[in-house]
């Protein structure tokens, strides 16, 4: 009666434990979501798309579409690994604010442009470590 009432109890937790995994990673995939992931993924899509012919495009854009699930899972994984429920919580809170969506609709073009400066300075670097070679 024991072992039943044990294993009852283990199966309770792992129930439970699931839940709350499948609401973080649901929670998780918001956030990313709303950070403009969502529109960046559907904007490579669309210019991935533009070598597709005209009559294959509809169901390139499904095919394509189709492989978005497994991306977002792996990226909950990445953030999950990284932030608790409550800090997916609070950044979807933050992004759902003006400020958030506003942050989310300029973070991609604020990355590129910094990553250009990031490439210059490391060619100025890379030219100062020249000089002492």
């Amino acid at each position: 009666m024991k072992k039943v009432l044990l294993v009852c109890l283990l199966m309770v937790a792992f129930s439970t434990q699931a839940q709350e995994n499948t609401e973080f990673k649901t929670e998780t995939i918001e956030f990313i979501k709303l950070t403009g992931a969502g529109a960046a993924f559907d904007n490579a899509i669309a210019q991935i798309g533009a070598m597709v012919s005209p009559e294959n495009l509809e169901a390139y854009t499904k095919e394509a579409n189709g492989t978005l699930d497994g991306l977002y899972d792996k990226m909950a994984d990445l953030y999950m690994g990284e932030f608790t429920q409550d800090d997916i919580k609070q950044l979807v809170a933050f992004y759902s604010t003006d400020l958030g969506k506003k942050l989310a609709e300029k973070q991609l073009g604020l990355t590129q442009k910094a990553m250009m400066f990031g490439q210059n300075w490391g060619m100025e670097v890379q030219a100062i470590a020249q000089k002492y070679n």
